[in-house]
């Protein structure tokens, strides 16, 4: 079927805070280099949720309506001119990163710092990128990264947010036989559990304010989960001797568990700061006198083909995290359960 631009999809569009509404959208044509890939599953993402329930967070807002989502699996549905290596029916996992490829950060190899970035379902830039939460979108045919058959595609969907942790872990350094801290239990800490624990970690522990999350923190193998709102003493024998972590991952954006985390880290460790959030004062002679290292992790690039190819060959197994498949048309009720972490981890959309 030749796809034309008057064809129209329904979409998830926020347009302001609790503002969530299904409509229809045009559909660009198939251009040279690009396929159309029909999506069946869309993850939703804690930035999303940020729209959905603040209408942004920190300076970026909303300015427009703006179709969101950008954890989406799907199938190959056409085929544009010059396109190899995919073809109609094939499943695929949709890299929602598409750097310029020619400023200096893509040439210098670092294109998740693309001054030119369009990420999908993103406001940071005006007019607002469009997100993937659709029945069909059409994409450079690079982001479309095929999977096996066997491979199921809400399986599929979770290769952004897992790409996400690879390269988190990869900002870190070696893993091999350390111990971890991970602080906060949504989505993306638990995928920092499997992907620290793909990457040798030798004990990981997590902390959370919720009793749900940390649950299943310890179902897919941490060592020891604590609930810090129940015992918020419960890190301090972790800060004997100038601290005894090798790494925390922060993946909780909040400014309390950013503090936390320092006095339970060991000289010269490593404090990989995954999570969003506002402003924190830091204790400066503290960072000093232990020698730590502060890393921030943003999003990925290389680390999306991995993250398919661990998913693909069963080397992780994201399936646990999953708590809800909801069909487009209850796209607010999907929402409004994955903002509600004492009965979700993971929702997905469904667009069959």
């Amino acid at each position: 079927m030749t796809v034309q631009a008057s064809d129209e999809v329904r979409a998830a569009v926020i347009h302001a805070p609790r503002d969530l509404r299904v409509e229809r959208r045009a559909l660009a044509a198939v251009g040279p280099g690009q396929v159309a890939v029909k999506i069946t599953n869309g993850g939703i993402c804690g930035s999303d949720l940020h729209y959905y329930l603040h209408g942004g967070f920190g300076t970026v807002r909303l300015k427009e309506p703006m179709v969101l989502g950008h954890e989406l699996a799907g199938t190959v549905s056409e085929i544009g001119a010059g396109v190899t290596g995919l073809a109609p029916g094939q499943k695929v996992a949709v890299n929602p990163s598409l750097p310029c490829g020619h400023c200096r950060y893509c040439l210098a190899g670092l294109p998740q710092q693309c001054l030119d970035m369009r990420f999908y379902g993103s406001a940071m830039r005006t007019p607002h990128v469009q997100g993937g939460f659709a029945e069909r979108i059409v994409c450079m045919a690079a982001q479309a990264v095929p999977i096996p058959d066997h491979v199921s595609l809400e399986q599929a969907a979770f290769a952004e947010p897992l790409a996400v942790c690879l390269h988190a872990v990869s900002r870190a350094g070696s893993l091999l036989g350390k111990r971890i801290l991970v602080t906060g239990s949504g989505p993306i800490g638990l995928l920092l559990v499997i992907a620290a624990r793909r990457a040798g970690a030798g004990e990981i522990i997590v902390t959370d304010i919720r009793e749900a999350p940390l649950a299943k923190a310890r179902a897919i193998g941490a060592d020891h989960a604590f609930n810090l709102s129940a015992d918020p003493d419960a890190l301090a024998p972790y800060a004997a001797n100038k601290g005894e972590f090798d790494v925390a991952f922060e993946a909780s954006g909040s400014p309390a568990a950013i503090l936390a985390a320092l006095p339970v880290l060991r000289p010269q460790g490593v404090l990989v700061q995954v999570g969003q959030g506002g402003e924190v004062a830091l204790p400066i002679s503290g960072l000093v006198g232990k020698e730590i290292e502060m890393r921030g992790s943003f999003r990925f690039h290389p680390e999306f083909a991995t993250a398919v190819r661990f998913i693909s060959e069963g080397l992780v197994d994201v399936t646990p995290l999953l708590s809800a498949i909801l069909p487009l048309e209850r796209a607010v009720e999907a929402f409004d359960l994955a903002a509600d972490k004492d009965r979700s981890v993971k929702v997905q959309l469904s667009f069959d």
